[in-house]
């Protein structure tokens, strides 16, 4: 559909520098719509999109849309919910094709995507739930990505411990992983959750490292963090440097990018393990589920990218210094075989 430049301004003078990613052809044939490069247009709308997880997410939906021949227009609400709700009704504006909904919190985001939907555009929602039984959910397998890094937990302190919990409540993946910790504590009640504290406010890991810091002056019997974003852990990371107690504490995470692996690779580091999906691959995948709805295929009601634990000692012992290494030297961390039809291109470094 085409649109003014005025028109295309009013709709999008909200998204605070949403940007765009052009078209190239794609060889090959390819089902409708996707035979005539250029024609699809997508949209990701964005809760989340401080730190490496997400630049890296956002590269991954950048080079699919590419190999596919689809314009992908971006919106990051930057953890404003009412805002994601209004950009994803911008994206319907636009007419776009299809929407991908990334993360936020389910109450302001289902009326805007049941909109969606009932104006018939093809939606997908990675780590958001927004209730909708024709909105496919694509997620990181949160529960087993807890439980992974919760065993190597038990693994290397034992059962019993005071552990400090780092948590927002309201958005899906945090509370996936809430669910699989609450289930630890009581599978191992010697386990003694002593401080919980959390926080979205920007920076994020500058605003953990500040509560972190109270909490570790209140109890300082802390011997494990449980910081299941690797935005918490970075902060927390900080604060138990800044406390000189790297050799009394050890931290556990979720997600990975090349900065967090040198901050495990670190001498002495307090950061010894975390579990994570590739959050290039991930991007890629909500793109490829997407596609395929548009090409009247099922991608499933639930698409679960499988997640790698991964130990400080891996790191170490595989020379592996970032995440080009981590995905040669762990090669099930590379790639992801969910929503791939054989018809379906992948960028060129696959």
């Amino acid at each position: 559909m085409a649109i003014s430049r005025r028109t295309f301004s009013k709709l999008t003078l909200a998204a605070f520098g949403a940007g765009a990613l052009g078209s190239t052809a794609v060889a090959g044939n390819l089902p409708a719509p996707f035979d005539k490069p250029g024609s699809v247009r997508i949209a990701l709308v964005r809760y989340l999109s401080t730190g490496d997880f997400f630049e890296s997410y956002l590269a991954g939906a950048k080079a699919q849309a590419e190999a596919l021949g689809v314009d992908l227009q971006v919106f990051d609400s930057r953890q404003d919910a009412k805002r994601q709700a209004e950009m994803v009704d911008q994206a319907i504006a636009l007419g776009v094709d299809g929407i991908i909904i990334q993360h936020g919190p389910t109450d302001p985001l289902k009326a805007a995507a049941k909109r969606a939907v009932d104006a018939g555009i093809k939606v997908v929602a990675f780590d958001v739930n927004v209730e909708n039984d024709k909105i496919p959910q694509i997620e990181q397998s949160d529960r087993d990505l807890a439980r992974l890094v919760l065993e190597q937990v038990i693994r290397d302190n034992g059962e019993s411990f005071k552990a400090a919990f780092v948590y927002v409540a309201g958005i899906a993946p945090f509370d996936r992983r809430n669910e699989t910790w609450k289930a630890f504590k009581v599978k191992y009640p010697g386990i003694q959750e002593v401080a919980t504290f959390g926080t979205m406010d920007n920076p994020i890991a500058g605003s953990v490292a500040a509560q972190a810091r109270l909490a570790l002056a209140a109890h300082p019997d802390i011997t494990v963090i449980f910081a299941p974003y690797d935005e918490f852990a970075r902060g927390v990371k900080m604060a138990v440097d800044d406390a000189k107690l790297s050799s009394q504490i050890k931290i556990y995470s979720a997600d990975i990018s090349t900065p967090d692996i040198g901050a495990m690779r670190e001498p002495g580091s307090s950061w010894v393990a975390t579990a994570a999906t590739n959050p290039a691959v991930v991007g890629r995948v909500s793109v490829r589920a997407l596609a395929m709805l548009l090409a009247g295929e099922d991608p499933g009601r639930n698409i679960i990218v499988p997640p790698t634990l991964i130990t400080q000692a891996q790191l170490r012992d595989a020379d592996i210094k970032d995440m080009e290494s981590l995905g040669t030297k762990l090669p099930q961390f590379y790639r992801a075989d969910v929503a791939l039809p054989a018809w379906l291109p992948l960028p060129h470094d696959k």
